[in-house]
């Protein structure tokens, strides 16, 4: 009775969308999940919690409202940390809920604990009190997610410095932050305490954040960061981090400059939580962050009868990415008929602003050598940006010349991440920009960007392609 089909180590979004294909395949699974309940770092510490406390702070902030009200308004007047917590338990609590129903309703079995290899085929589960017990598996999927870097020289303490994780239980809200790291999380971070009102400044040793984003997109959104007051300092390297006392930290950096907040969250990286796994026991190695290396298609590891997906595998490293690769990953394990993985797929970062992307940055195009034109609408120019009092915010469609087909679709303002969606089913079915201009869009609605944004190109296009035709 301790065999299964599937042995998924994990239960966040890879892992449990893995264990419910498993099982709608008619197959014997089993998750081992070692945090209190089903979710893993997506539900608890991640994905819903960071994007519900960004909710929340819009919400009491009144931030959506300021363009009508002014910099000052605020729908609470003093919003504390407990305002924040009580809106993400409540999210939390329905979220695990559902997935406890998901995997109760498909009879996928789950067991509580810390799982480690013994075997090529065989894992050790050890429960709270120490207790143990054997499973064994004709197939394993390794998806158990990241946890925060936290380096030596960082006084971690759950009260003046944070991770990632634990900035969720921040005791009150500071007057003033300093955010190390601006990658995805670190962004996101910054521009929502920011939207709280609270002082931040935005560290990185790079001279520059988000690269992989459009550099035009990326700059319009630097440019609304330095607009409210957000501090970036780039380029620095950090020296030390010092805690003075429970009001006062500072950050040393190359070059003499010093960085004072009452507040410091460290976010530079995560790594693969692989290390209690005992990976080498069924034959596997993961690299110096913690990840593992799979085939790009299959999801397969070294190991044949070894997959892994999410977080632990590297970028993208989106929920929504490695809810795909679990299901991928299991209908190849099982040897059911598996799609690929799709060429193109949204990237969200929910910071305030919202940005999304989907395709090739402009960047990418002019390295490829591809003939192209570009059209951007501002959410100022549509009558739905009017009425919601936007001031910022852009969306931007890249063009080939040749063939007219949508190469890439950027934006970053209100509702970024789901406006995006247009543009990505355009791009994925191969359209062209004769779908935007000849459509019709909801009026008013921000939608209407992606045809402002069409006749902006459309306009150029003319001319560019006489030129193109010419050089040919």
């Amino acid at each position: 009775m301790n065999h299964f089909d599937l042995l998924v180590i994990g239960s966040g979004p890879a892992g449990r969308r893995a264990a419910i294909q498993a099982a709608k395949l008619d197959r014997r699974v089993l998750v081992v999940e070692r945090g209190r309940r089903v979710g893993g770092v997506s539900v608890h510490t991640g994905t819903i919690p960071s994007k519900t406390l960004r909710e929340t702070a819009l919400n009491l902030s009144g931030w959506r409202e300021r363009g009508f009200y002014g910099r000052s308004y605020r729908v609470k007047k003093d919003i504390t940390a407990d305002d924040l917590r009580n809106r993400l338990h409540l999210t939390l609590e329905h979220e695990v809920e559902v997935l406890e129903h998901q995997f109760a309703r498909n009879r996928v079995t789950t067991v509580r604990g810390e799982a480690r290899f013994t075997g090529t085929n065989t894992v050790e589960v050890e429960g709270d009190a120490g207790e143990t017990e054997s499973f064994s598996a004709d197939n394993f999927l390794i998806a158990v997610g990241t946890v925060p870097f936290r380096p030596d020289y960082v006084p971690f303490d759950g009260v003046s410095v944070f991770d990632s994780d634990e900035i969720l239980e921040i005791p009150k809200l500071p007057r003033s932050m300093a955010v190390i790291g601006a990658g995805v999380i670190g962004v996101e971070y910054a521009t929502i305490f920011s939207a709280l009102d609270v002082n931040v400044t935005l560290v990185e040793p790079r001279s520059s954040m988000l690269d992989f984003l459009d550099e035009e997109l990326l700059e319009d959104f630097t440019y609304q960061l330095r607009d409210r007051g957000m501090a970036l300092r780039f380029g620095s390297k950090i020296e030390s981090v010092l805690r003075r006392d429970e009001h006062v930290c500072e950050i040393h950096l190359e070059g003499g400059r010093t960085v004072r907040a009452q507040t410091v969250l460290f976010a530079a990286g995560r790594m693969g939580a692989t290390d209690t796994l005992n990976l080498s026991a069924c034959g596997l190695t993961a690299d110096h962050r913690g990840r593992l290396k799979v085939d790009p298609v299959t999801l397969q590891t070294e190991v044949p009868h070894v997959y892994a997906a999410g977080d632990v595998i590297g970028f993208p490293s989106l929920a929504s990415t490695s809810m795909e690769q679990g299901r991928i990953a299991a209908c190849h394990a099982l040897g059911a008929p598996a799609q690929q993985p799709p060429e193109y797929f949204p990237y969200g970062i929910y910071s305030v602003p919202e940005m999304s992307t989907v395709g090739m940055s402009e960047k990418e195009v002019i390295s490829r050598k591809i003939p192209y034109e570009c059209g951007v609408a501002r959410f100022r120019e549509t009558s739905r940006g009017h009425i919601m009092g936007l001031e910022a915010g852009m969306l931007k469609m890249i063009f080939s010349l040749k063939t007219r087909r949508l190469l890439g679709c950027h934006i970053v303002g209100e509702g970024a991440t789901e406006l995006i969606h247009i543009g990505q089913a355009v791009l994925n079915l191969k359209g062209t920009l004769e779908y935007f201009v000849e459509n019709t869009f909801n009026y008013p609605t921000l939608a209407e960007a992606y045809k402002i944004a069409a006749l902006d190109a459309w306009n150029r296009m003319g001319a560019a392609e006489k030129l193109v035709a010419a050089e040919a």
